[in-house]
This record gives C-alpha cells, structure tokens and sequence, in this order.
C-alpha cells in the first residue's frame, strides 16, 4: 500500500513508444483509482493527491482522469451492459480487477471517438493478463467482444476497427 493509501499495481513499461506508452500507463492508473472507488465507495483521496504519488505525463494524466470521470459518470449504464452480456454473472461477483477494466472497456468503446475498437480491447487484455487472474483475459476478450458485435451504437466502429470514425450524435 503506498504513502497515500492506495494499493499499488505494479506499474512500468520501459521502452513503450511515448504515445502509446502514454495512454497504455494512463488506463493502469485509471483501473488503480477505480478500483479503489470500487472498494470504498468513492474516491480515497482526491486525484491531485493520487498524481502527487503516482507522477505521470500530462497527457497519461487527462487520459486517466477522462476515464475516471467517464466511468463513473456511467457507471450504471456500464454495469447494466456488462451484466447484460455475462452469463451466469453478475457485475457484483465479478473480481474487482476484472469489472473494472470491463467498465473502463465499454465506457471507450462506446463513448471515446478517438480509440479504435482494436486499441480498446488489446488493451483491456493486455490490463486484465497483467492483473486479473488466469481466465480474466479470457473473460474480458469475451465480454468487449460481445459488447462490440451487438451494441448497435458500435456499428461505425466495427466497420472502421481501425478508426473511430462515429459521430457524437450516433451515441445520444
């Protein structure tokens, strides 16, 4: 547990491309802060206490917070969808870990016009290898798999996987 009471994930990837590297440390630290949201109720310590202990570049910094706010903006819309797609769970059983770079998953895919489809589910594979147990990457494949093939506000970005080419107005 660190100084400001956060647990700490392991973080660092030396020899990541910046920009890449930038968004890849961004959705770490984003999964770390959620996932103590998830495990007190609310946020432990303010985010500027968090960045204090945890220094990143200003662009991991906005994206992680981007994902923060957005997830838990929507947070029973996520867990609805979540739920939704998995069989013989609920969002509450589900490891901690794992509900969260699920969360944090379908709130890109569904709502980041920037991040293509491809990117997002690497990603939250590559979170969930890292983090979750033995089957969680596995089950995170599965689960942003379904959430993309059904979810018809992704119909542009499954057509496009490599550009997030849909409108705001297709996901209002």
């Amino acid at each position: 547990m660190s100084a400001c009471g956060l647990v700490s994930l392991q973080i660092s990837h030396p020899g990541i491309p910046i920009a890449m590297g930038a968004r890849h440390q961004a959705r770490e630290r984003a999964l770390q802060i959620l996932f103590q949201h998830d495990i007190h109720g609310k946020a432990p310590l303010s985010l500027d206490e968090f960045w204090h202990e945890y220094s990143v570049s200003e662009e991991s910094k906005a994206f992680a917070e981007q994902l923060v706010r957005g997830v838990v903006e929507h947070q029973k819309e996520l867990d609805s969808l979540i739920g939704k797609y998995a069989t013989n769970w609920t969002v509450s059983r589900m490891p901690v870990v794992d509900r969260n770079i699920l969360r944090a998953g379908v709130y890109e895919l569904l709502w980041l016009d920037d991040v293509p489809a491809k990117v997002t589910m690497d990603e939250a594979i590559e979170l969930a290898k890292r983090f979750g147990d033995d089957e969680a990457s596995k089950f995170v494949n599965a689960m942003l798999d379904k959430v993309l093939a059904t979810e018809s506000r992704l119909a542009e970005k499954r057509a496009s996987p490599d550009r997030a080419i849909w409108r705001k107005a297709d996901r209002d």
